[in-house]
């Protein structure tokens, strides 16, 4: 089968449940008025890692957008199993200058290089410097629904628990969650973890 806006040819739209899963990027901004504010966005991932940069999409000017662009600043914890009520409470709707810190019951940890705190019980963070936003403006033209926002890693807390011997980070023992289409979410497991290294000849291209 085919669908498009036009024939919609299912009665939910499928393009989440497509693209996905999709990591969460639980953002915690600080406004220039010090206001506080915490947000998910799952339209979210890495998107280079020399330096290390990431991005948020929000549909319309939200508070976490506006906060990071004021502030200059953000933080992404990570959402695991164990913090999904949580996160999920930080997603409501609430009125500008209302803590989601305190409606969904979490406690703040400082961070090292960045104002905004992460939330304390994450098992990672991104600190970042607000670096653009880039309005997403339709093949068609007219006004941006959504609102790209690109920052640079400047400092990554990890949990020592979730650190191996060897110096990598156990990713599925954190055991994130990620978002699916419609009301799903997946986990991140160990157990479903599996290991490919690139053909020869192939490698990564020379960084200069």
């Amino acid at each position: 089968m085919h669908y498009d806006a036009e024939t919609r040819t299912l009665p939910h739209n499928p393009f989440k449940a497509l693209v996905a899963p999709r990591p969460i990027g639980w953002v915690s901004a600080i406004g220039a008025s010090g206001a506080l504010n915490l947000s998910p966005y799952s339209f979210f991932n890495g998107i280079g890692d020399n330096p290390e940069m990431v991005m948020f999409s929000s549909f319309g000017r939200k508070d976490a957008l506006t906060f990071a662009e004021e502030g200059g600043e953000f933080v992404c914890s990570l959402a695991t199993f164990d913090t999904r009520e949580g996160m999920n409470q930080s997603s409501a709707p609430l009125p500008r200058g209302e803590s989601e810190f305190d409606f969904a019951h979490l406690a703040t940890a400082p961070s090292r290089k960045v104002r905004p705190p992460r939330v304390a019980d994450a098992p990672a963070a991104l600190e970042c410097k607000w670096l653009q936003t880039i309005p997403l403006v339709p093949a068609g033209g007219g006004e941006a629904a959504y609102f790209m926002v690109i920052g640079q890693v400047v400092s990554m807390y990890i949990d020592d628990r979730f650190v191996t011997p060897e110096g990598r980070v156990d990713t599925g023992a954190m055991r994130p969650i990620m978002r699916g289409g419609y009301f799903d979410y997946f986990t991140v497991e160990s157990e479903n973890r599996f290991e490919m290294r690139r053909p020869a000849g192939g490698g990564d291209v020379p960084r200069r």
